[in-house]
């Protein structure tokens, strides 16, 4: 029998790669299975997933690698974590990491919803554990359209840890003490993030090019929603529009097309404004310290840059602007989460 190719020689027996360098350089790849009449049968492009045809057409066993979680992790990690975002890829790497220390020896077919409830309640991190939880059950979506497993979703119906949404509310006070001790670009990283209700993420993305046609352009980078704000109000500047402006003269010297930008015009990385947000709170927490204002302290302590969003979401009367600013297509998200002062009520007389 004439020897197998060295590109096939690590395949199932009677499987055989094919290669063909298409236009710009790019390879295509595809699998296939030669019966005992040599008839050649497409397995795919996919070897994981031709591996699996290979068996079926043996009439074997799937490959054990691809029966237990471990490959089916691997897989989930080389095939589908590079399509999110960058901080979703950091979150569900970590969480993959924690759960292969239980489920990674185990075979798919093994775990039960009482295996998920029993990791659940193991897990002293209750709220890090919801979100375990909901990665698993996305690698077991996935595992199923990829034909691994057949078997339903053993997380579906398996009760999550009770969450209590931070309802911590930054009141102007607590603003003013970190706003007098920031620097010149996290005072226009806070009020951007307050005048737009964005997340910290795309505070930092916005651009002055995204200024066009009487709008600041955004897209959030967690849920690809577009929204557009006026920066105009009966055709004068409004808070939003004199801010930019503000911040267009400031950095009219410097090369960078970002809005926030540090003294020497580097882009601010997340790292840097948490550096300076630490900074200015800590100051301001020694100020109220040596003040004797041991509450006010203690507000300082707590205060997040994160928590200038509901802060937004909170000041602003109609919940349906709200909703719109924060771009929820759902107002009770509004209303549970990021509204953290409560109803506006009359006195008895």
């Amino acid at each position: 029998m004439r020897p197998r190719k060295t590109e096939n020689q690590n395949l199932p027996p009677h499987m055989y790669r094919r290669t063909r360098q298409r236009k710009y350089g790019k390879v295509w790849v595809a699998y296939y299975y030669r019966d005992a009449q040599g008839k050649d049968i497409p397995l795919g492009s996919d070897l994981d997933q031709a591996r699996i045809k290979w068996a079926q057409l043996e009439a074997k066993e799937k490959p054990l690698d691809l029966l237990t979680m471990k490959g089916i992790f691997d897989r989930y990690i080389r095939d589908i974590i590079p399509k999110k975002a960058p901080r979703t890829q950091k979150d569900n790497l970590a969480e993959i990491k924690r759960l292969r220390e239980l489920f990674d020896d185990a075979p798919i077919d093994s775990i039960t919803p009482s295996s998920i409830a029993g990791y659940r309640d193991a897990r002293t991190a209750k709220v890090r554990a919801n979100r375990e939880i909901a990665t698993l059950s996305h690698v077991f979506n996935m595992a199923r359209e990829w034909g691994i497993t057949t078997k339903e979703n053993p997380c579906q119906g398996v009760r999550k840890n009770r969450e209590k949404p931070r309802d911590y509310y930054a009141n102007d006070v607590v603003w003013a003490a970190v706003y007098s001790k920031a620097p010149q670009e996290l005072k226009d990283a806070m009020d951007l993030a307050y005048l737009t209700g964005q997340r910290p993420a795309d505070v930092l993305m916005m651009r002055k090019d995204d200024v066009e046609g009487g709008f600041l352009m955004v897209q959030q980078n967690k849920t690809g929603k577009r929204l557009r704000i006026h920066v105009t109000t009966n055709g004068e500047l409004n808070s939003l529009g004199l801010l930019l402006s503000n911040i267009a003269k400031r950095n009219s010297g410097l090369v960078s097309s970002y809005l926030i930008v540090s003294r020497t015009g580097r882009r601010m990385t997340a790292s840097m404004l948490r550096k300076r947000w630490n900074e200015a709170r800590d100051s301001a927490k020694l100020k109220a310290a040596s003040d004797g204002e041991t509450l006010l302290t203690h507000r300082i302590t707590e205060f997040q840059f994160r928590d200038i969003r509901p802060k937004a979401a909170s000041e602003i009367k109609d919940i349906g602007e709200a909703s719109l600013l924060l771009g929820h297509t759902k107002g009770d998200i509004t209303e549970r989460v990021y509204r953290r002062l409560g109803a506006t009520a009359n006195p008895s007389k």
